[in-house]
């Protein structure tokens, strides 16, 4: 199976890097890192209605390394969850949009999320809930790799295991920024020494992250998706300096004619 969608994932980051240009606020690489599997599960798996966000019937998706908020929202305005033009308010008093995903605020957003460690263990709770009620809904919910430094991470990956919950999918977004304050090892084999079924990818493969995050399983499933932060344009990749940062007005126009 083959995707043509570099023009839009090309005119996302493009969107990504203009939208942090109002504030000075917002973690490109992060949300670079991570675009494609938001793409990949709202263009091809989530089932979703942007026009009646809470209807009982969505799957539902957490996005744990909530510092990506930024590429999450690009893709809720292009499936249609808010206006794009909310994008250019980014971060600024009055918007909808701040710099970590709020479930109060944005049409979408099924939790708040931000503070490391937190997210996943909401989404397996999520997860559980739904099995309890026998429903066929699935929770996608998506962990960064420095994120999984957190013993929440790992006493929740315990708990979804224990309540075989099938209907849960985790990609660990491992773009290896953690590597330089602790060394993760293989993350493969640590989730499947917790009881999941794992496998290894190219976060980047959009076949791959397809076939990855809807292939069945009576375990919980986690994704290990290698990835470069800052995907997309060559002076951010693995670049510490871009964590955050974004462009002074000088740099933007250049930039952007690297976002490839």
């Amino acid at each position: 199976m083959t995707f043509d969608v570099s023009d839009n994932i090309k005119r996302l980051r493009r969107q990504i890097v203009l939208a942090t240009m109002a504030t000075g606020e917002g973690h490109i690489p992060s949300a670079f890192s991570i675009l494609d599997v938001l793409w990949v599960l709202y263009d091809k798996v989530l089932r979703c209605y942007p026009h009646a966000p809470q209807h009982e019937d969505r799957d539902r998706f957490v996005l744990s390394k909530g510092h990506g908020a930024i590429g999450l929202y690009a893709v809720l305005a292009d499936k249609g969850f808010f206006p794009a033009t909310e994008l250019e308010g980014f971060a600024t008093f009055q918007s909808l949009l701040g710099g970590h995903p709020d479930s109060n605020k944005v049409p979408g957003v099924e939790v708040s999320t931000g503070s490391l460690g937190h997210g996943f263990p909401m989404a397996v709770g999520i997860a559980a809930g739904l099995k309890i009620k026998k429903s066929a809904r699935q929770v996608y919910c998506i962990v960064g790799d420095g994120e999984s430094n957190e013993g929440t991470v790992w006493e929740a990956a315990m708990l979804a295991s224990h309540h075989h919950l099938e209907n849960l999918c985790c990609v660990i977004d491992f773009n290896h920024s953690t590597d330089r304050a602790l060394q993760l090892g293989d993350l493969a084999d640590k989730f499947k020494a917790f009881g999941w079924a794992t496998q290894t990818i190219d976060g980047h493969d959009h076949a791959e992250i397809l076939r990855a995050v809807t292939a069945k399983s009576d375990s919980p499933r986690a994704v290990i998706a290698q990835t470069i932060k800052g995907r997309g344009c060559k002076v951010m990749e693995n670049n510490p300096a871009w964590h955050h940062r974004t462009p002074r007005a000088e740099e933007l126009e250049d930039l952007l004619a690297q976002i490839s």
